[in-house]
């Protein structure tokens, strides 16, 4: 035997992740792993190329694929290849299956969350469900601990160099290229403002809400927010370039949450009729209160109100869905995002790009083509 060569001890020794001999002769049942040759004791001997596609094997068994779809993986790379980037390339394909999965799931979730919330008996049975999954990611934090050597050396390369947040959402984020330019870099940001990528399919721009924003911000149109805390976090030198004005539906200081922008608003008739006083042409940032969004879709359908566009972003779990929906019926402009994502970064999130795309591409009309 030569120093080149590793006999099935000293490769899982080499491998570690807990892997034992008597999973590696598994994996050769399996065809994970191609029959070793054997020493003139027949001893297995192992190489270096070995060592390196049975830690991919680990890597992956540890990340939660099942082996016959490790299997598949590894058979679709080229044995001469099997190296970091076209593994790297299959695990792409798969977080886009599973980011597409947890589309289809929040899909599910966003029809249940309008019946979440009502009454006792839906409270209780949402408080199980989620008791449900906790300890389901108790009990997945437990089966990935071999993961810790993964994170580790992954974790160790962060003082390298500043995170390249561009050059990851090239990776991760789906297929945009039938969005326009200005609207696929509306869905980056209102991605980097809350760090999730599979919020892509619930982001909603209505035909023509792009160059009605557009439209009104040269007009210097009034920017409507319903409570203070979203318009700090507007972009105020734009908005004064522009020539723009911010106002504040409910305007009291003391108002900075989503429970007391709600209250606010149902127990003071002052703030409703201050909605219905909101000037033509004027752009609407609702980032907390969904009974906001209520009343400003009960208004528009009844013509008192009429806004240049909606950004519909409230929070909460029952009346929040509920109003998105409403707006996304409305022959109006709208942004908003399904479900009970929302809040002030991501509403005041969803204006401030616009407001840059247009003061650094006045021209620019690549919206009107998509």
């Amino acid at each position: 035997m030569t120093t080149k060569h590793l006999r099935i001890k000293e490769l899982t020794e080499a491998v570690g992740g807990g892997i034992t001999p008597r999973m590696v002769r598994h994996y050769h049942s399996l065809g994970l792993l191609p029959q070793a040759v054997r020493s003139k004791s027949n001893y297995r001997l192992y190489s270096q190329k070995d060592v390196r596609l049975l830690q991919q094997i680990v890597t992956l068994k540890q990340q939660g694929f099942q082996l016959s779809h490790i299997r598949q993986i590894l058979q679709e790379v080229e044995p001469e290849a099997q190296t970091s980037t076209p593994l790297m390339l299959q695990l792409q394909q798969q977080y886009s299956i599973v980011m597409q999965q947890i589309s289809q799931l929040r899909q599910t979730a966003a029809a249940l969350e309008g019946l979440l919330g009502r009454d006792k008996d839906c409270q209780l049975m949402q408080a199980q469900v989620l008791a449900q999954l906790k300890l389901l990611e108790v009990e997945s934090q437990t089966g990935l601990g071999g993961l810790e050597k993964l994170w580790s050396r992954l974790d160790a390369q962060v003082h390298a160099h500043p995170e390249a947040f561009g050059e990851s959402l090239q990776y991760l984020l789906p297929e945009l290229s039938n969005r326009s330019e200005i609207e696929q870099d509306l869905i980056s940001k209102l991605v980097l403002a809350c760090g999730d990528v599979s919020l892509v399919s619930f982001i909603k721009v209505s035909p023509g809400a792009i160059a009605s924003c557009r439209e009104a911000l040269k007009l210097g149109c009034d920017v409507v927010v319903d409570i203070s805390t979203v318009a700090a976090a507007l972009d105020e030198t734009r908005l004064s370039h522009l020539g723009c004005q911010v106002k504040t539906l409910i305007d009291n200081s003391h108002v900075t949450t989503v429970t007391e922008a709600e209250q606010a608003f149902w127990l003071s008739q002052e703030w409703r009729e201050k909605l219905l006083q909101i000037a033509k042409g004027s752009i609407l940032v609702v980032g907390y209160a969904p009974s906001v969004l209520v009343a400003v879709c009960e208004a528009i359908e009844k013509q008192k109100i009429q806004p240049a566009l909606v950004i519909g972003l409230p929070i909460g779990f029952s009346h929040a869905p509920a109003a998105k929906r409403k707006l996304m019926q409305l022959h109006i402009p709208f942004i908003t995002i399904q479900g009970t994502f929302g809040g002030g970064l991501l509403a005041a999130t969803a204006l401030n790009p616009l407001m840059e795309s247009l003061i650094e591409k006045p021209d620019c009309h690549c919206h009107l083509s998509c």
